[in-house]
């Protein structure tokens, strides 16, 4: 054995230096990384032939082994690091040599590259990358974050530290809106950073806040890595708990965990937002704090500027806190007690299949012992006696075709129990009347008789669904009847609009949040995944830098506004009618839907390119297609020489050797405390895109193979790596943050500055270790 190592080890640790070198030669990551795999194989080829690497076995032949085998373990958990004693045998680390691990490495990695690049199911969640990214770039170009500080530092810049906690505001906001962590960095650092240093604010204060918050693009979604990881989480727990099954004694995991083995991006979305939110709150609350002990490092700041009528604190009160919150609860309230609800009364034409027991009880022994282990007793003797149930009604009934009167009861059943207010009339007339509310609030001195007529017409229009649209109303017939009100609703929100639009924080702050709104409601709501919800923000990111750069040159946004609502009209045609015009029996009301559907479609896609070309010839399209370009290229360039260097570790043996080692800890936490120590050792050398695709897939089988939640894990991986991005001294976000600080800002400033924050992302990982719920409720709660 050479210097007393183990051949696998040797090989890993070449395998790691090659990497480590490849990184810091100079050369870009992404080819670094794949000739960092072609050079340590050779190494370690070259190394094998020459008889140096020899790998010490376990003997399976040895009694010793056998008996351990005959005593019910199973092979698989037999290792060198859980029986240290058992008889070896000397072997080579290329066990049929280099040539054949070498044929393997370049037929696998070409049918990886076609799988995870070209054309695998993955192909289309990686797509995502590129829209988000081309959609951070265009916000970044379009100078919102400038928008945003200066607005934000006037709302909170008269609180002590108000203007650390606008920091953090507006990094949680640019993080939902870009999940560009060293865009957010640098452009906080650039934008933010003179400000804070001119109004007497502690250089460690102004350094650790921007680069902490720039930070929470890594964790608060749209994040790539959560993309990222995502594309991985899902194949790599669905084949560890298959695996799992099989040693349980189970067919799959479906019948041994009670549940399909999936994990979505979206979902993983759902997980991450409140550890995003959570890691935001405890950054404002030590900026406050923080001014409060230190008041003279972190003065309140008056800021000048501004526009908008000034209101009192009793009309701020009821039109800007109270009317809002009763409106929405109101609403809630009657959901909750059915005046508000699904007037749909479609009615399949098949009867409902009958529920199976919670568990599968028709299992071998020794699958039934694994899964009373698993899920315990009681549930398993609920589950024996939910199938006797079913079993004495005569098992689980098939589907089937319901005769002519079953279908007229069933949907006259649907009818009766219909809610008196459909679930979209609602939503319209809440958003409507925060509009009007909100006007008002902004502008109490200026003329109500326009929000009145306005709240008319949204009376109107619930009196009109309640009296006059029963469910079997055709949809057509439902837009006449609200025509009018609906017209009346819309000329007190127009009137409303114009009023807020004099108000800075609702003129910069709406038109990103609703399309964030827009983005994130529909992969959180689960009515779409994550790729189409990508290319909407991309697009009405684009839409929004070109109506920014059209102000600013003094021309009419109109165009870019009525596109808006071309998208809307759209989003209406397609829920509440059947556009599928190719089949026979079309209705009239349907071509009339189709025909204003498509015109709409096609006056968005105009809107969209004459905001590409609005930006092409102000100079803002070119450069943001050329860095989404550079970004998403480098990505997957990562991910192919990721790959090779994989198949590399693989062909030697080093992912089993680890896996091995791993699963010799009986604890899975401990397992997964080292796990995560090694990736926040690694973040300080390797960025989030090689930990992702480099060390994800070797630890991912026995972290995600164990009975901890995917989703849990994931998020966990995730907000390390985020702490890893901000510990001293090797933290990426300090380099950023350094590469545009002021010369009078010392690297020590920083280091000092973003030390309790990284004590924070510490506070935040503990609190996520002892309360998993905080992951996990958004996803139960939220239907997929």
């Amino acid at each position: 054995m050479l210097f007393g190592l183990d051949g696998v080890e040797i090989g890993l640790i070449i395998v790691f230096l090659c990497l480590f070198g490849g990184i810091l030669s100079g050369f870009p990551v992404a080819f670094a990384i794949g000739g960092a795999g072609i050079i340590s194989f050779g190494i370690i080829a070259a190394l094998d032939s020459a008889g140096l690497l020899i790998h010490q076995a376990i003997d399976t032949s040895s009694q010793a082994y056998r008996d351990i085998v005959n005593s019910g373990v199973k092979p698989d958990v037999i290792s060198v690091f859980r029986y240290p004693d058992l008889p070896r045998i000397a072997e080579p680390v290329f066990v049929q040599g280099w040539e054949t691990a070498l044929d393997r490495n370049v037929s696998f990695i070409v049918n990886r590259i076609n799988e995870r690049v070209l054309a695998g199911q993955s192909i289309e969640t990686l797509l995502a990358v590129l829209m988000f990214v081309l959609m951070g770039i265009t916000l970044e170009r379009s100078k919102i974050a400038n928008d945003l500080l200066t607005t934000m530092a006037r709302v909170f810049g008269p609180l002590p530290g108000g203007l650390a906690v606008s920091i953090v505001v507006v990094g949680a906001f640019l993080a939902a809106s870009t999940g560009i962590v060293g865009a957010t960095v640098v452009t906080m650092g650039l934008l933010a950073l003179p400000t804070m240093l001119r109004n007497n604010y502690s250089p460690e204060l102004a350094t650790g806040v921007i680069a902490a918050s720039g930070t929470l693009g890594q964790i608060i979604p749209p994040s790539i890595v959560i993309v990222l990881l995502g594309t991985l989480a899902g194949d790599l727990y669905s084949t560890a708990q298959e695996t799992r099954a099989v040693e349980a004694g189970c067919t799959d995991a479906l019948t041994y965990l009670g549940e399909p083995a999936v994990v979505s991006v979206g979902t993983l979305f759902q997980a991450a937002l409140l550890p995003g939110i959570m890691l935001a709150l405890l950054y404002a609350l030590y900026a406050f704090g923080y001014a409060l002990l230190n008041p003279h490092k972190a003065p309140a700041v008056e800021l000048s500027g501004g526009s908008g009528e000034p209101i009192t604190r009793s009309e701020g009160l009821t039109w800007l806190l109270g009317a809002p919150v009763a409106l929405i609860v109101g609403a809630v309230l009657l959901g909750n007690l059915g005046a508000i609800g699904s007037q749909n009364i479609t009615v399949s034409g098949f009867s409902d299949i009958g529920e199976a027991a919670t568990l599968r009880t028709n299992v071998s022994e020794e699958c039934k012992a694994s899964m009373i282990e698993l899920h315990g007793q009681e549930a398993w003797d609920m589950a024996v006696a939910e199938q006797e149930a079913i079993d004495a009604a005569g098992g689980v009934s098939e589907s089937q075709r319901l005769s002519e009167e079953e279908l007229a009861a069933a949907r006259e059943a649907k009818i009766a129990a219909a809610a008196p207010v459909g679930t979209g009339v609602a939503v319209i007339v809440v958003l409507l009347g925060l509009t009007l509310v909100m006007g008002r609030g902004i502008a109490p001195s200026q003329s109500p008789q326009p929000l009145i007529v306005g709240g008319i017409g949204l009376v109107l229009i619930l009196l009109v669904d309640v009296l006059l649209i029963a469910p079997t109303t055709s949809s057509g017939a439902t837009f006449l009847l609200l025509a009018v009100p609906f017209a009346l609703a819309m000329y007190g929100c127009k009137a409303a609009a114009a009023r807020c639009a004099t108000n800075d924080l609702i003129r910069v702050v709406f038109p990103p949040l609703v399309l964030i709104i827009a983005v994130l409601g529909s992969i959180l709501g689960g009515v779409t995944n994550p790729t189409p919800a990508a290319a909407l923000g991309a697009g009405g990111a684009i839409m929004l830098a070109a109506y920014r750069k059209l102000q600013d040159q003094g021309r009419s946004g109109k165009v870019i506004i009525w596109s808006t609502f071309a998208v809307v009209i759209c989003l209406l045609m397609g829920v509440n009618f059947d556009l599928r015009v190719n089949q026979g029996g079309v209705t009239v009301e349907s071509w009339i839907a189709f025909i204003l559907a498509y015109a709409a479609y096609l006056y968005a896609l105009f809107g969209l390119l004459f905001a590409c070309w609005v930006l092409f010839t102000s100079g803002v399209l070119t450069p943001v297609v050329r860095e989404t370009a550079k970004v998403t290229s480098m990505v997957f360039t990562i991910l192919i020489g990721s790959q090779l260097l994989n198949l590399v570790v693989i062909s030697f043996g080093g992912e089993h050797y680890i896996q091995q080692f791993l699963k010799s800890f009986d604890n899975e936490f401990t397992v997964f405390l080292i796990v995560m120590l090694v990736l926040f050792i690694l973040g300080f050398v390797l960025d989030f895109l090689e930990i992702i695709y480099i060390v994800i897939p070797i630890v991912g089988p026995v972290i995600y193979g164990g009975s901890f939640d995917p989703k849990w894990v994931t998020i966990m991986v995730a907000v390390n790596l985020q702490t890893s991005f901000l510990t001293p001294p090797f933290g990426f976000a300090l380099f950023y943050l350094r590469g545009v600080a002021p010369k009078e800002v010392t690297t020590g400033h920083i280091y000092r500055g973003i030390i309790p924050f990284v004590l924070i992302q510490v506070v935040g990982i503990g609190i996520l270790w002892f309360f998993p719920s905080i992951v996990t409720i958004v996803p139960d709660l939220i239907p997929n």
